[in-house]
């Protein structure tokens, strides 16, 4: 049965990461002197948020491969994640202007590109992002672990209902 909530956050989780992915990518494609350890870790953290979202779209559709309660799980490592990328790269840039040309030079994660300016204006809008994603893993985790997520929680025990009852057998 397809959630339609669940789907809905999967859409903007997919934009949301597909943004990030992009941005993030644009940015190492572009380095000429390597990149920093926190750039590896938010392509990172994008890549394996992208396998989640689409095996979630996936599971919307085909519940076999909700496989219990590993999606949920991996929403909510998704989530850390993501939250992570989001507080390493706000850290990492600071409140700074990209017009600021001496930040640029001093800023490991701005500096290494022919274009600073074009590299702090992805890196922050890639953490904006982020943070967005953060949200959108954060409500997808919570349907998980509610009943408008998966059905990872088997078959129901109890009393049967619908049943004949014992004055009709």
């Amino acid at each position: 049965m397809v959630s339609i909530p669940q789907l809905g956050l999967r859409a903007v989780q997919f934009v949301f990461i597909l943004l990030t992915l992009a941005l993030v990518g644009n940015v190492i494609a572009e380095a000429f002197a390597g990149n920093s350890s926190k750039i590896n870790y938010a392509i990172f953290v994008s890549v394996f948020d992208m396998i989640v979202i689409l095996w979630g779209i996936g599971a919307v559709f085909k519940e076999g491969l909700a496989i219990g309660i590993v999606l949920p799980i991996l929403d909510v490592i998704a989530t850390l994640l993501t939250v992570i990328a989001g507080i390493v790269l706000a850290a990492g840039l600071g409140v700074h202007s990209c017009g600021n040309k001496s930040y640029l030079v001093s800023n490991a994660l701005t500096n290494g590109s022919h274009h600073p300016s074009k590299r702090c204006h992805e890196l922050q809008a890639s953490t904006a992002f982020y943070w967005f994603a953060f949200v959108a893993f954060l409500g997808s985790a919570f349907l998980g672990f509610t009943s408008g997520g998966s059905s990872f929680r088997g078959p129901r025990g109890g009393i049967r209902k619908g049943g004949p009852t014992m004055s009709q057998v």
